[in-house]
């Protein structure tokens, strides 16, 4: 599978990875979990994201076990900071550190991610103590999720004045039919040489291809139990781009998760697309979904059919 940095860093991740969201809140089960990171491995995925919060830290617990030990083989993305007070503190990031890599089970974390913006916290205080992690080899990498670009220039200015570690990934929902990131996120990205991990990128899996209008709702599908993404993605305007989509891949032979995953592969900021997977037979779609390489016209309609 093709690989891609993170950032500035010297870190390679497989242009598809795991989401493990699903770790402790639908899958209940490790030996669910271990299936799908066994089948993602094989198959060449190499980057699995998790958090902290993810099933009050049972996702990290499954992925640990799962990964076992090969853990040379990958690389293990997990955030901190939602749901905390002070989320992005020193003195919480010290303790949520070792909480996670206890979880995971290993003795560094790749990519370690502040997951929501703390207003209440100094972003120098945060970026101070996010160092000392990389200087004592508890993390390779930092990034940020969430963040607004204001809010990151901030981060980017502050860590070169003080020769702190600086944020090298932006995780972020983006997907065809959620675009609002190519605004002023984006072009800062670009500017400032990071690398995106965009999550949700089919759009709760409103993009999938599985959801009609007019239709129930497939069960135990993501927008049939969440209804706050419902909410967000089921509506007229989607429905209507998703149609238009629809015919563009029957125009051009191509799968709706090709389009969905093709499409944001086409943008040179991305780094890997972050996909939650519920079985190895979805892992293996998406990694096939990931191949698909969409002609510089393909990407320009499905602009035009998106903006």
């Amino acid at each position: 599978m093709e690989k891609r940095k993170l950032g500035q860093t010297n870190i390679e991740v497989s242009v598809v990875g795991v989401g493990c969201n699903n770790f402790g809140r639908r899958i209940h089960d490790v030996a669910v979990a271990r299936a799908v990171v066994d089948r993602a491995i094989d198959l060449g995925i190499t980057l699995f994201d998790t958090a902290d919060v993810y099933g009050n830290g049972t996702s990290e617990s499954f992925l640990g076990e799962a990964i076992g030990k090969r853990r040379a083989q990958v690389v293990i993305a997990t955030k901190f900071g939602w749901g905390h007070p002070s989320g992005a503190s020193r003195r919480t990031i010290v303790r949520t550190v070792e909480a996670s890599l206890k979880r995971l089970r290993t003795d560094h974390i790749d990519l370690y991610q502040v997951h929501y913006p703390d207003p209440d916290t100094p972003i120098e205080e945060t970026l101070q103590a996010l160092d000392q992690l990389v200087r004592d080899g508890k993390v390779r990498a930092i990034g940020c999720s969430n963040f607004a670009a204001g809010q990151i220039s901030a981060a980017l200015d502050t860590s070169a004045r003080t020769g702190t570690a600086a944020f090298a990934t932006c995780q972020d929902e983006y997907s065809l039919l959620v675009r609002k990131i190519e605004r002023d996120l984006l072009p800062l990205m670009r500017k400032r040489g990071m690398t995106l991990l965009p999550y949700a990128p089919l759009a709760g899996g409103f993009l999938s291809g599985k959801y009609l209008r007019g239709k129930p709702l497939p069960k135990d599908a993501r927008l049939a139990y969440s209804s706050h993404h419902a909410t967000e993605v089921i509506n007229e305007r989607n429905w209507g781009m998703a149609d238009r989509l629809r015919d563009f891949a029957a125009r051009t032979g191509r799968s709706m998760l090709d389009i969905a995953f093709g499409w944001l592969l086409a943008r040179p900021v991305t780094a890997s697309v972050i996909a939650g997977a519920m079985t190895p037979e979805q892992v293996e779609l998406n990694v096939r979904a990931g191949s698909a390489k969409l002609s510089a016209d393909d990407v320009a309609e499905l602009d035009r059919i998106t903006k």
